[in-house]
C-alpha cells in the first residue's frame, strides 16, 4: 500500500450527501451499491483501474461529547482521500455525515447512506455506544462497515459485513495493566469510570479483568457520568485509599479535568488510562498534571514506520497540528479499504467485504495489519507514559 507522497493541499471534498454515486434510492437489501457494473474495474493491485469513484460514507461524531475525535478523524479521512485520489487508477468519492455523538441521528444517516445514497461501504461511527445500534442497519442491507475507533467488545459480533481497524479495549488494556504493574510496582489502586458509554464501560471491564489477572488489588471502583465536569469529590473518595494508582476509563472530555483536579488536590499517584486518553489533548488541556500518566494505545506518534512518519508530516501541513489515535486509525481504514477495493477491483458492497476480510500484514501507519477471524484488528499495540509534554514508551 502507497500513501502517496504528495504534501496535502486544502481538501475540497464534496461533502453534500447528494453527492454520492447512484443515488437512485431503493437500497434492497442485497449487498449490491447502485450503479454496478460502474464499480468494478480491470486489473488488480497497483494496475486496478476502476472507471467511476467509489462511494465512501464516513459517519464520525462531529458535534456533542465526541467531537474532539470526531474533528481529527475527518482531517485524516479527508486527507487520505486526497492522497489516494492523486493516486489515480481508482478514486473515492468522500461523503461525511455528523451523527451529533446521538445514536438515534447515527441511526438517521446510516440509513440514508445504506437505503437511499448506496454508498460502498460506511466508516464509522466514532463511539461504540453509537456503533452498537448503527451497525444492525448496515448489516440487514448489506454494507460493509469499518470502524476506525469502535473498541468496545461484542461489535464485530452483529454481522459479517462489520469490521474494524481498531484494536479493541481487550487487546491493549491487559498489555497496559501487565507493563504498569511492572514498572510501577502496583499493588492496589482504585478504578474509575463513566458508566453511561458503551466504549467506557468495556475499557472498565476490561481494567477489572486485566487488574485481577495480575494481582491487583481494586479498594474501590468509582463511577461518573461521561458529561461530568468536576470530579473532586470523586478524586478526594479515591485518595482515602492511599491506593498506588488511580485507574481510569473515560472519554477526553471527563479525562482531561480528572487529571488535572487530581493534581489539584494533591493526589500525586499515578494515574492510568484507556485509549480514551490517547490523544494530545490530554496534554494540552491538562498541561504540568498530565505529566506521568500512562496511557495503552494502538498508535505511537514516536514511531520510526516510514508511513506514520510521512502521515504526521502530512497531516501536520494540512491542519496546523499533530494527528492523535483517532486520525491515525481513520487514515489507516481508508488506505485498508484502499488495499481491499484493489485486491478485488472492485468497489461494489460484496467485493469490498469479502476482500477487508482477508487483509494481512499490510503495510500501515499503525504498523503491519490484518484482520482476525472475528473481523477485528491485529497489529502491536503500545504502552505510553506522558514525559515533558509528550507521549513516550514505558520502559
Amino acid at each position: 500500500m502507497d500513501d502517496g507522497d504528495g504534501p496535502a493541499a486544502a481538501a475540497t471534498l464534496l461533502l453534500a450527501l447528494s453527492a454520492c454515486a447512484g443515488g437512485d434510492g431503493g437500497g434492497d437489501g442485497t449487498g449490491e451499491a447502485a450503479g454496478e457494473g460502474g464499480l468494478v474495474g480491470t486489473g488488480s493491485g497497483e494496475s486496478c483501474e476502476i472507471e467511476e469513484p467509489v462511494p465512501v460514507g464516513a459517519v464520525l461524531s462531529l458535534t456533542g461529547a465526541a467531537a474532539h475525535y470526531g474533528e481529527s478523524q475527518r482531517n485524516a479521512l479527508e486527507l487520505a482521500a486526497q492522497q489516494l485520489n492523486e493516486r489515480g487508477g481508482v478514486t473515492y468519492e468522500l461523503t461525511v455525515e455528523d451523527d451529533q455523538t446521538d445514536p438515534r441521528q447515527g441511526i438517521t444517516v446510516f440509513e440514508q447512506f445504506a437505503s437511499q445514497d448506496d454508498v460502498s461501504v460506511i466508516i464509522g461511527p466514532t463511539l461504540s455506544n453509537t456503533a452498537m445500534q448503527t451497525n444492525p442497519v448496515a448489516q440487514e442491507e448489506g454494507v460493509p462497515v469499518l470502524g476506525i475507533s469502535n473498541t468496545a467488545a461484542g461489535i464485530t459480533d452483529i454481522g459479517d459485513y462489520i469490521f474494524r481497524d481498531s484494536l479493541t479495549e481487550d487487546a491493549v488494556i491487559p498489555q497496559t495493566v501487565a507493563k504498569a504493574k511492572e514498572a510501577l510496582g502496583l499493588e492496589k489502586v482504585v478504578v474509575m469510570y463513566s458508566n453511561d458509554d458503551a466504549f467506557t464501560e468495556s475499557g472498565y471491564d476490561a481494567f477489572a479483568a486485566a487488574l485481577e489477572d495480575n494481582g491487583i488489588e481494586i479498594a474501590e471502583t468509582i463511577t461518573f457520568s461521561k458529561s461530568d465536569t468536576d470530579f473532586r469529590a470523586l478524586l478526594t473518595q479515591a485518595r482515602e485509599h492511599d491506593p498506588d494508582a488511580i485507574v481510569v476509563s473515560a472519554l477526553i472530555e471527563a479525562a482531561i479535568p480528572l487529571v488535572t483536579q487530581a493534581r489539584e488536590i494533591g493526589i500525586e499517584v499515578p494515574i492510568i488510562g484507556g485509549n480514551g486518553f490517547n490523544s494530545p489533548a490530554l496534554m494540552e488541556g491538562a498541561g504540568e498534571a498530565a505529566e506521568g500518566v500512562v496511557v495503552g494505545a494502538a498508535w505511537n506518534s514516536a514511531s520510526d514506520n516510514p508511513l506514520n512518519q510521512d502521515f504526521i508530516a502530512a497531516y501536520t501541513e494540512e491542519y496546523g497540528s499533530p494527528p492523535d489515535q483517532f486520525a491515525a486509525q481513520a487514515y489507516a481504514g481508508l488506505n485498508l479499504i484502499d488495499t481491499a477495493v484493489r485486491a478485488g477491483c472492485s468497489g461494489e458492497r460484496d467485493d469490498i467485504k469479502d476482500q477487508l476480510g482477508q487483509l494481512k500484514d499490510v503495510p500501515t501507519v499503525l504498523g503491519d495489519f490484518s484482520i482476525t477471524e472475528t473481523r477485528d484488528a491485529d497489529h502491536p499495540a503500545v504502552v505510553q507514559i506522558v514525559e515533558n509534554g509528550e507521549f513516550a514508551v514505558l520502559n
